[in-house]
């Protein structure tokens, strides 16, 4: 999280602060200068009453000053300034007309009100020293107008004092200034950081309610979906059962069909079983909403299924004037898998295969044993699919402009559900297409 702050921003916060200081400043003399009327009771009574006036007007002045700048928001310095100068007036004044007896008193308040000034000051180290040099200026000033003694007596008797004191004291301001400033920069770094908090947990708070509402309509939509493959499913084994009453009906009156008529009883009879068994595994909503599809494994010969899905497709490809070509291995290969889902692959990969490809073309269905491995192939040497279409039709529900200007519809929902029922039984479904066409290949582990 990066925060950064202007120079305007920095500027104002600054001023606040040295506001909040030249206002301590302020008010701290409005209230104490007066009472320093109490030293010049003791040490100079014959004046005290005419500085006791002076003390109460100055102060009565810098009372109008402050309400001023602060109502005309004028720059906190030049009140300083102002404020400084007043009182250094009245102490150098004071420090040239007391006795000498007295002259330690006065230049340590002297001293004591620039060191008060320096130590709660906050401004830039340069004003600092340029009030002491108007301190030391006043001071001269006034006495050359006395003159009443000599300056070494003046040094010995509280002047070197004050000019240590001052002189030190104005090395103050510079380190306050710099840990003022870095405090107040921090502290914007603060508040604009917890701003930013702020915003960033109202963003999330609105998107964890965006993902709530979404997650309930998601939780809506699975419970239609649920609900309409439980309907679907039962009007569906309503009509597989239909079709199995009337194929048995069929098979009772076997003596009056033909051997072909009662082969063609025979498919409808394997595939109304296949149909049920896989409609029964889709309405077990608990397999459904698993992470793994339960698989009914057995041993059978995959190259015979091979075969019983090629002549189940073979009238399909003719009625298009596809040619297959039958490459299929005639030696037994055994493998332990669910022979239904298994069969659905194969016959999910040449009914696309068959759809996907033009007219008058050929289609090649090779089986064979590579290092233990059952391999099926199916190659299209026709007008290429492109690949980053079969991409998206092994990934997810895809229609596919007809390359051929048929104007057929192509889905590649089979293909992707051939592609998980492959990889799920352990397999691996590969393809590709280019140049040279289209090429689809599938790989189970045999039984030695």
């Amino acid at each position: 999280m990066f925060v950064q702050i202007a120079k305007e921003e920095l500027i104002k916060e600054t001023s606040k602060k040295a506001w909040y200081q030249t206002n301590n400043i302020i008010w701290t003399i409005i209230f104490l200068f007066p009472i320093f009327s109490i030293v010049d009771f003791v040490f100079a009574p014959d004046i005290c009453l005419q500085f006791f006036i002076v003390r109460l007007i100055i102060s009565a002045i810098l009372y109008g000053l402050h309400s001023l700048f602060t109502a005309k928001n004028y720059d906190y310095r030049l009140l300083l300034h102002i404020t400084m100068f007043l009182l250094s007036v009245t102490s150098a004044l004071l420090c040239n007309i007391v006795t000498i007896q007295n002259l330690n008193t006065y230049y340590l308040l002297f001293a004591t009100l620039v060191l008060f000034f320096n130590l709660q000051v906050f401004w830039e180290p340069i004003n600092s020293l340029i009030q002491l040099l108007i301190s030391i200026l006043l001071l001269a000033i006034f006495f050359n107008i006395q003159h009443e003694y000599n300056l070494d007596i003046v040094i010995s008797n509280g002047g070197q004092v004050f000019f240590i004191i001052s002189a030190i004291s104005c090395l103050i301001p510079s380190a306050r200034y710099k840990v003022m400033q870095r405090d107040v920069r921090s502290q914007i770094l603060i508040e604009k950081s917890n701003e930013q908090l702020k915003q960033q947990n109202s963003d999330i708070n609105a998107k964890n309610n965006l993902i709530d509402t979404q997650y309930e309509q998601l939780r809506k939509l699975d419970g239609q979906k649920n609900s309409f493959i439980n309907i679907a499913g039962h009007d569906l084994k309503n009509l597989i059962g239909s079709i199995v009453m009337s194929n048995n009906m069929i098979k009772e009156e076997d003596y009056r069909l033909s051997t072909d008529q009662k082969e063609f009883v025979g498919y409808i009879s394997e595939s109304a079983d296949k149909m049920q068994y896989m409609l029964n595994k889709l309405m077990d909503v608990k397999e459904i909403e698993s992470p793994e599809m339960k698989f009914n494994l057995e041993i059978f010969d995959i190259n015979l299924e091979v075969m019983h899905v090629f002549k189940g497709l073979y009238e399909t490809a003719q009625m298009k004037n596809i040619h297959l070509i039958d490459n299929i291995l005639k030696l037994p290969l055994n493998v332990k898998l669910d022979k239904v889902f298994a069969g659905q692959v194969f016959q999910n990969l040449l009914s696309n295969a068959i759809k996907f490809s033009q007219t008058n073309n050929n289609l090649k269905v090779i089986t064979s044993l590579q290092r233990q491995r059952f391999v099926f192939e199916i190659i299209d040497e026709g007008i290429a699919i492109g690949q980053e279409e079969l991409d998206m039709m092994f990934g997810k529900l895809k229609t596919l402009n007809d390359t051929s200007n048929v104007g057929e519809s192509r889905l590649g929902l089979g293909l992707s559900i051939a592609k998980l029922m492959t990889q799920e039984m352990g397999g691996d479904l590969t393809y590709r297409s280019d140049e040279n066409g289209n090429y689809f290949r599938v790989e189970f582990y045999v039984i030695n």
